[in-house]
């Protein structure tokens, strides 16, 4: 038998998790050009680029130049992430360094009943050494009341959810935290807002175009599931056509 291994010092453990807490890093930055004249990355060599990151970084997993022309770099050490934040120049080419404002960020969710009568703000306290930034939770409607659930939302410092979180003496799972899709107000639709709409104003409640939902009193109907319809009814009308022509 071989020797036995001996247990951790009561707070070897708990050191060993602070430095990994305390060593994490952001890992992806944005690179954007300081020009008086709105310059981007568009017109810079990518050989160039290449060569000045790789000069002051080393080897790097990414670099990504953004429809905006600025670059999105990502890094993999701690080292990296200090050296990259204090760029000023990229090969002579004056530049702003900031870290990506979603990248770096995670969010999960966590059920524990025990945690409903406790503000919000002293879980967020609480948990701020496990890399939780924000602490958001569930609410569901009832009737008129808007009724505090179980739920909360975690934003953590990292691309990535840790499984489980300690809040005192209980151990939490994470699972993946799924937002509600993004509708657009203007013309109902999914997949962007209200403020970057180039369609037409829709009733939410009808689905019909050329006015809002707040005096309709028409028959309900969903403008994506209508339209969805509308579709299908075309295509089935022009292979029947289609058919009829043979």
């Amino acid at each position: 038998m071989g020797k036995s291994k001996k247990p951790p010092f009561s707070g070897r453990q708990c050191l060993q998790e602070a430095s990994a807490i305390i060593n994490y890093f952001d890992k992806f930055f944005i690179l954007k050009r300081k020009s008086s004249t709105n310059e981007t990355f568009h017109s810079v060599s990518p050989f160039l680029v290449e060569k000045a990151i790789s000069g002051y970084l080393g080897e790097i997993p990414s670099i990504r130049k953004l429809r905006s022309g600025d670059l999105l770099v990502e890094v993999s050490s701690q080292m990296q992430a200090q050296i990259i934040i204090k760029l000023n120049n990229l090969a002579s080419i004056p530049v702003t360094v900031t870290p990506h404002p979603s990248l770096n960020i995670s969010k999960g969710v966590v059920s524990c009943g025990e945690l409903l009568n406790t503000s919000i703000e002293e879980i967020a306290d609480k948990l701020k050494s496990q890399r939780v930034t924000h602490v958001r939770r569930i609410s569901m409607r009832k009737g008129k009341q808007l009724l505090d659930t179980k739920h909360l939302v975690l934003t953590f410092h990292g691309s990535k959810i840790p499984e489980s979180i300690k809040a005192g003496y209980m151990k939490l799972a994470v699972r993946h935290y799924f937002p509600n899709p993004l509708r657009c107000f203007q013309c109902q639709r999914f997949g962007h807002s209200k403020a970057s709409c180039r369609g037409t104003l829709t009733c939410a409640r009808c689905a019909e175009a050329g006015h809002d939902s707040s005096d309709c009193k028409a028959s309900e109907k969903c403008v994506n599931c209508f339209s969805k319809l509308i579709w299908c009814e075309n295509e089935i009308n022009e292979s029947n056509e289609y058919l009829s022509q043979r």
